[in-house]
């Protein structure tokens, strides 16, 4: 396993991380520990969860795994979304995110988080307010980095801007959607987070499935996220990505290696890329994405494999040089 620094942090994580939403849900408790275990046999030191993720039940089991060797990882986990039937039970309220840290505490069995991602962004409270809460929560000792998932760049460089002026601890990591069918981040987030020294935890390598292989033109499983879950059928509803999924799985085949190796290293390989997230239900799937840092990925294999997807537009429409 080989091991990156996020951002300016100095803290080294391995090249890949295990995403835990499955913990508690579609994983029982005992299959999610025999998953952590051998997370940590192959030398994966990080570990994501959510306060949402199984109602709590994933940093419950995520918190008995690492009961006893908390100091050797390196944990995050979020705050936004509904977590109890008050209406404030939510979004990024400096009240919300007081509460929600310490139920996270209780359920992970720690005295801190590592990196503490803000879910998605919440229109209905100033960033300030947010950013003063988490900029509390550092100089407790509570979460030691603050971080941020699925907001936009500039959301994510006025955040920056305003805890540059204020003095205030800013995100030291991004978490967005990142595969081979969903390519936006590669527009601005990533160029963001390479000016501004930002580690990316990228999320979804295998498209909710889409590139293992099992949903195809041909094949439309009646299984599976994409299946049975309307989110993600929205997600990822449009014919083009089955086109990129039928290219991308027959390519795999061809060069002799399984789509879920494949599509997990093509997104390791990016330059900007700290580390995947990668989960799963069971052993069997792990293995398949952990086979990923075996492949040896070339800038040709690379280049070839980019080749199967839609380019995304340029940031701006104005492309010509200027004489």
């Amino acid at each position: 396993m080989e091991y990156n620094v996020i951002g300016k942090t100095g803290v080294k994580v391995s090249e890949l991380c295990f995403g835990t939403m499955s913990f508690g849900g579609e994983a029982d408790k005992e299959s999610s520990k025999a998953m952590f275990n051998r997370c940590r046999e192959v030398g994966i030191n990080f570990f994501d969860t959510a306060d949402i993720y199984s109602n709590g039940r994933s940093e419950e089991i995520l918190g008995e795994c690492i009961s006893d060797c908390r100091d050797e990882i390196v944990l995050s986990t979020k705050v936004f979304g509904a977590t109890g039937k008050d209406i404030n039970d939510e979004g990024l309220s400096r009240r919300h995110i007081i509460q929600a840290v310490e139920n996270s505490l209780k359920r992970l069995r720690t005295d801190r988080i590592d990196f503490y991602f803000l879910h998605k962004f919440d229109s209905n409270t100033p960033i300030e307010e947010t950013l003063y809460a988490l900029d509390h929560l550092q100089r407790q000792g509570k979460i030691l980095y603050p971080a941020v998932s699925n907001w936009a760049a500039w959301q994510i460089a006025t955040a920056l801007g305003i805890s540059a002026k204020e003095s205030l601890a800013r995100f030291e990591c991004v978490q967005p959607m990142y595969n081979l069918v969903k390519r936006q981040v590669e527009v601005e987030i990533l160029p963001l987070a390479q000016a501004k020294n930002l580690g990316v935890l990228t999320y979804s390598p295998l498209g909710a499935g889409l590139l293992t292989g099992k949903y195809t033109n041909n094949k439309k499983i009646a299984d599976g996220r994409i299946a049975n879950n309307e989110r993600y059928k929205q997600r990822y509803g449009e014919e083009s990505y089955y086109e990129v999924a039928d290219k991308f799985v027959l390519y795999a085949e061809k060069k002799g290696y399984h789509p879920v190796s494949l599509a997990v290293a093509w997104v390791m390989s990016h330059p900007d890329v700290t580390a995947p997230l990668i989960g799963a239900r069971n052993l069997e799937q792990l293995e398949d994405s952990l086979a990923a840092k075996e492949i040896n990925m070339t800038d040709d294999l690379r280049k070839e494999i980019t080749s199967l997807s839609i380019e995304p537009p340029v940031a701006t429409d104005r492309t010509e040089k200027f004489l």
